[in-house]
Formats: C-alpha cells, structure tokens, sequence
C-alpha cells in the first residue's frame, strides 16, 4: 500500500493547441503521442522522466468549467495497486472515473490519483486505456532542462492541513517530512511537506491560517473552486541557463522582492561570485543543512491565474528554505494585487 513515484501528470484544458505549445515551444517538452476519441483529445509530453498529458476534449468540460485549466490526475506508481485502493478507501477517498483497465482514486478537490503497477521494464510506457499515436517529429529545441518532477503544490483550506498530510500518510504511505509557518504581516500560509519512502512524490500542501486576514491562497481556492495544484516543479541542473532559454522563448517569471539579492550578498558570504548571475535571471536562492537551493517561478500561463510552474535547482538541499517560501510568497501577492 505504498506509493513510490509519479508516473504523469495530466492537464485538463478547454484550448487544445495553446496549452501543448506552451509546455513545447516554451518549456522545452517534445510530443511523444497523441490520442483521440469521441469524449477526448489527448497529448503526451515527456521532458527527461517528466510525463505531462494534456486532454481537452467533452470529458474536461466539467472540471474546466469549474476550476479552469488545471492539473485533473496524478498518477501514481504502487508497489500494489489493489491494496494501495483499499487503503486509500479505508483513509476516504472513493472511486474515480479513470480509463479502461485503470483504477483511480479521489486525492483532493476534484483531482484524482491513477494508480499503476511498477512497470515491468524499465522502458517507458504509454498510458494504458488510450489510443496512443507515436508522433514521430523533431525534438523541441534545446531538450533537455528539465530532468523530472521535483515536487507538487498542493492549496487546500485553511485548517485542513493535518487532515490532508494524514489522509495521504494513510492511503498512500507518503510521511510527513517536514512543516513550515510563515507570518506575513496580516497573513500567514501554513505548510506541510509529505513524500514517499523512495523519494519520488513529494507534495507540499499549503493553506492559508483562518486566524489571519484572507489573502493569495483564499484567492487561489476561489478562483479555482476549490483546493488543487497551485504549482508543479520541475527540477533543472542549471537554472541560469534553462532560465535564459526560456526568457527567450516568452516565459514569464515572477519578479523577486526588492532587495532581495541585496539580502542575498549578507546571508551567502560564500556566495559572492554567483549573486550577479542570480540578480540577473531574478533566481532565489536559500539553504538548509545540505546544501543550496535556487528556484524561480512562472507567471501562470492560464487563463484563470491559478496553475503555474517552477524551476528549481539543488545543490545537495532536500527541504524548501524558509527564506524562499516567504519570497514566493510576496511575489504571487504582487502579481494578484497588480491583476486586481
């Protein structure tokens, strides 16, 4: 009943074409398949062991309608999918609609989790219950940046965090791995981190605390309807540079707080040589007792300003500085208090 890693991820999405183009033109993924039928139009999208399928089509009318553009299902690799259902159902969660000789499970909001066996080989396979296309066309340019999912973020209400991070421990196996509370001046987010036994799926759920004035994540769960992924990570090797390739291919990021990088030059003294580079591509940059690490978020590409994506580099960190949270933090607040 454990859940080892993250297969894909799927994107449901009411524009066909823009939303494919974003994660190839921009991102840097290459298509690998397609599949079409009567209820959905499905692309598959792969990055290094980065597996995105984006699906429009009369399937995702209901959850575009209600949520906008957003992540539907996160499939997960168990050890044992009939036992990891059962446990998953023990905890709450019910039944999903999922493709033909898939099982799926209810996770959060209206996302659902497809549960697969471990593959057979270490080849990697197409989504079962589709008719997959190969789509023999040139790689994207510049492949190759991103490496896979580093982790996802996961809003949910203010004063359901301990019900959530328990509910993942039990169904799936995921433990606890770390906490954090950050104030922010009449607001304050609330986060726990929740990641499996071997590493590959690392959720950080975050909400906001319902003793504070409401702020970005109320917002976001209104805007989207509900809890749901607010951002998905994707873990690079050199940040500078996929940042500088995708500024030029139209990616836009959020801005770092002012001074930032200032702070930067007196909490790093080690850092010194590498400040001017991160100043430049706007890179946050923290540490914990393992190591750096630097990250930069997107602007949401989506019509409803909710999804929006990451990068993040780490040199030997395994958490999520604090200083970087509360950074993050400041920066989607001037985004939405400049969108109105």
């Amino acid at each position: 009943m454990v859940a080892r890693d993250i297969e894909y991820v799927e994107l449901y999405t009411s524009d066909e074409s823009l939303s494919p183009d974003y994660f190839e033109s921009s991102l840097g993924f290459t298509r690998v398949a397609e599949s079409a039928d009567d209820s959905r139009n499905s692309v598959l999208l792969r990055q290094g062991d980065a597996q995105l399928i984006v699906t429009s089509g009369p399937v995702t009318k209901q959850f575009v309608d209600a949520h906008g553009d957003g992540i539907a299902d996160i499939a997960l690799v168990c050890d044992d999918v009939a036992k990891t259902r059962d446990a998953a159902l023990a905890a709450g969660a019910q039944d999903a609609d999922s493709a033909p000789g898939t099982v799926a499970v209810s996770g959060f909001g209206s996302v659902r989790h497809t549960l697969l066996p471990l593959p057979e080989e270490a080849r990697v396979r197409l989504p079962e219950g589709r008719p997959w296309a190969s789509v023999s066309a040139p790689p994207a340019p510049q492949t190759g940046r991103i490496r896979l999912i580093d982790h996802v973020a996961i809003c949910v209400e203010g004063g359901s965090l301990d019900d959530y991070a328990e509910f993942y421990g039990h169904a799936f196996g995921l433990a606890r791995y770390s906490s954090e509370y950050t104030p922010l001046g009449d607001q304050a987010m609330d986060s726990i981190v929740v990641r499996s036994p071997s590493g590959g799926i690392t959720y950080t759920l975050v909400a906001s605390d319902p003793a504070k004035s409401p702020g970005q994540l109320d917002a976001f769960l209104n805007r989207n309807g509900g809890p749901g992924v607010q951002h998905l990570a994707f873990l690079v090797d050199d940040i500078i540079t996929a940042t500088g390739e995708y500024r030029n291919r139209r990616v836009k990021f959020l801005a770092a707080p002012p001074g930032y990088h200032d702070m930067l030059i007196e909490r790093f003294a080690d850092m010194h040589g590498q400040i001017s580079d991160l100043r430049t591509a706007g890179v946050l940059a923290d540490r914990d007792e393992w190591g750096y690490l630097l990250q930069l978020f997107t602007c949401s590409p989506h019509e409803r300003n909710t999804l929006f994506y990451e990068l993040i580099e780490r040199r030997g960190a395994r958490g999520f500085g604090s200083a970087n949270i509360r950074a993050l933090y400041e920066a989607v607040e001037r985004e939405r208090l400049a969108a109105g």
